[in-house]
């Protein structure tokens, strides 16, 4: 492995060619292992253990989950339930302050916090009192450093004055609106109608309350999406004058999520026709002055993850691409992920079942898993793949402590892959080429020794298209 050598000349494939060869179902990579290799093995005693063992300095960031939305949009993966009124939600601010401090009751010291993110569902579906109650529960149990940056999902629809309000309170200082599409058709297929006139006028309100930092969340391969229309909506979101734009490939999983069964399948835009307005997008904003980052991200090059991109010192956790680097993440609320220098660790995902453990007195852990030597070598090199499109395998193999010729069956399975243009190999640097950073999760797919050769047609889905 160690060998200098230069790529072989591509073979001629068609894009075509390329997506039936590869495109087939791979995980997102938000974590290695996946959520779905998590076991209950590691349950509520094991992450009690885990927090207690944690090292008093060490850095932490917090997720907050919350489970609600005002109606289900049909592509939706999220977890979430439709609330149609205010008394269970009032309830589940409540039991979260609970788990705030019963986690914060299990850690040495007062962990400092660097990041926070609110996600959902909903989270700016709570009342503005709830908002503020609990940001002050999670100060009061952990010091919240000044310069922590403290993030939201909101959905303009119900973004209420009061909610502005509250978290300009609460220090909040960026927010991600989730746009999907400005076409009226294309919302009215995904059961979401929001109005340009709505996103910016919550765009507006969340900057005049001091909130400068805005991203916006688009969605490519929606059903009857067309290269043009997707060009407009991003076009017209660029109007907003957004510092980040996430534009993620619809991951449909009907056999996962009942309510995407309601999209036919024949409204949807192909694998060509979705990598075609992947790249039209990509094009666009980068003509626009935006940086691409990773899969799916793009940003002005004064913001933040522009810049640490750029430096190789990007992130990727349950959020997606992000400049935290906390070797610490809590997560907290139904189905909320965590991650310690142990392992992963995930709360119990549907909400009854997730009050009755903290109503038990315990931590609502469902399932997680405990690192190995090995998983956290994996884990480095998909990381990098993903952020940096590139890896120098046998730096990441000299970090902990591997042979160097240890990955020659990943790279005997590349072979192909280099063959047909999807990455260049120089020595022990893997890079993915810019036009094709479609294929980064097949390519990192190599390296995840839990995923098998071939989805099994017989047993269950567990992953949506790479491309």
């Amino acid at each position: 492995m160690t060998a200098l050598r230069r790529a072989p000349a591509p073979r001629p494939l068609s894009l075509q060619d390329l997506v039936a060869r590869y495109g087939r179902p791979v995980p997102r990579y938000t974590s290695y292992p996946t959520a779905p290799h998590f076991t209950p093995e590691v349950d509520g005693g094991v992450y009690e253990r885990w927090l207690g063992e944690l090292d008093p300095a060490s850095r932490g960031s917090i997720y907050l989950h919350v489970p609600f939305c005002a109606e289900l949009c049909l592509y939706c993966g999220c977890t979430t339930s439709v609330a149609r009124r205010y008394t269970p939600v009032a309830a589940y601010a409540e039991r979260l302050r609970g788990e705030i401090a019963r986690v914060a009751e299990r850690i040495p010291g007062r962990l400092a916090v660097t990041h926070l993110h609110w996600g959902g569902g909903t989270p700016t579906l709570l009342a503005g009192g709830d908002m503020i109650a609990l940001m002050e529960s999670v100060r009061r149990h952990f010091d919240v450093k000044p310069h922590a940056e403290l993030a939201i999902e909101v959905d303009p629809r119900v973004l209420s004055t009061d909610m502005v309000e509250a978290l300009a309170a609460s220090g909040i200082t960026r927010a991600s609106l989730g746009v999907q599409d400005f076409d009226p058709a294309v919302q009215a297929a995904i059961g979401r109608m929001q109005s340009f006139e709505e996103t910016a006028r919550a765009a507006d309100a969340l900057r005049r309350a001091g909130i400068g930092s805005l991203n916006l969340d688009l969605i490519y391969g929606l059903p009857h999406q067309t290269l043009e229309s997707v060009l407009r909506t991003v076009r017209t979101a660029l109007s907003l004058d957004p510092d980040r734009i996430a534009v993620f490939g619809y991951a449909h999983v009907p056999w996962m999520k009942k309510h995407q069964a309601l999209i036919p399948d024949q409204s949807l835009p192909g694998p060509d026709a979705r990598l075609a307005q992947a790249e039209a997008i990509a094009d666009l904003l980068t003509a626009e002055g935006y940086v691409a980052i990773g899969l799916d991200h793009f940003a002005k090059p004064t913001d933040a993850m522009a810049r640490q991109a750029a430096d190789g010192t990007l992130k990727r956790n349950f959020q997606g691409y992000t400049t935290d680097d906390a070797p610490v993440l809590l997560g907290f609320g139904a189905s909320a992920i965590g991650m310690l220098p142990q392992g992963y660790v995930q709360n119990i995902a549907q909400t009854p079942g997730w009050h009755a453990a903290l109503e038990e007195g315990g931590l609502p852990i469902a399932r997680g898993i405990a690192l190995t030597p090995e998983d956290r070598l994996r884990r480095d090199v998909i990381e990098r793949l993903m952020c940096d499109s590139a890896v120098d395998l046998a730096a990441v193999l000299r970090a902990h402590g591997f042979a160097v010729d240890f990955f020659a069956p990943e790279l005997a399975r590349l072979a192909d892959f280099e063959a047909d243009g999807l990455m260049e190999r120089t020595g022990t640097r893997l890079a993915i080429p810019a036009e094709m950073r479609a294929f980064t999760r097949t390519v990192a797919a190599v390296f995840d020794a839990k995923l098998p050769a071939q989805e099994n047609a017989a047993g269950p889905k567990r992953h949506s298209a790479a491309v």
